[in-house]
């Protein structure tokens, strides 16, 4: 089994414990840290809306829970026609974490993908070393 079709089915089996009984948009995370483990995420609604949780947050805060610090390659699922980029807020999320040329893989239920570098997805990212942070 590939990295990649190992992340995809991790994705897709965690996309069905999402908890979206308003949209109805169910969506899993997986993601590889550094060290070779995979974290696991799913969007969280709430009737309080937005107040829900998004699945690559949640996968990024399963991997900092279990001692992981950055993302070596990201794979995203959800039921659409077309691969489902991540939220404005998720995208930074991932750039905190990872690297410029980090994969991620955007894909659909139906086995649909495509493949972006988290600069693709946030070109000119904010970071630390904006703070005078490194």
């Amino acid at each position: 089994m590939t990295d990649a079709t190992d992340l995809r089915d991790r994705a897709l089996v965690v996309r069905e414990r999402a908890h979206a009984p308003y949209s109805g948009f169910k969506v899993g995370a997986a993601i590889r840290d550094e060290d070779g483990a995979v974290h696991l995420g799913c969007n969280v609604e709430n009737v309080a809306y937005p107040e829900g949780t998004c699945a690559e947050a949640g996968a990024i805060a399963a991997m900092v829970a279990a001692g992981g610090r950055r993302i070596a390659a990201a794979y995203v699922v959800a039921d659409a026609p077309d691969p489902v980029p991540p939220c404005g807020g998720c995208r930074q999320k991932l750039a905190e974490f990872a690297d410029a040329d980090t994969p991620v893989v955007m894909a659909t239920t139906d086995g649909a993908e495509r493949r972006v570098t988290v600069a693709d997805l946030l070109p000119g990212a904010f970071a630390a070393d904006h703070m005078g942070r490194a």
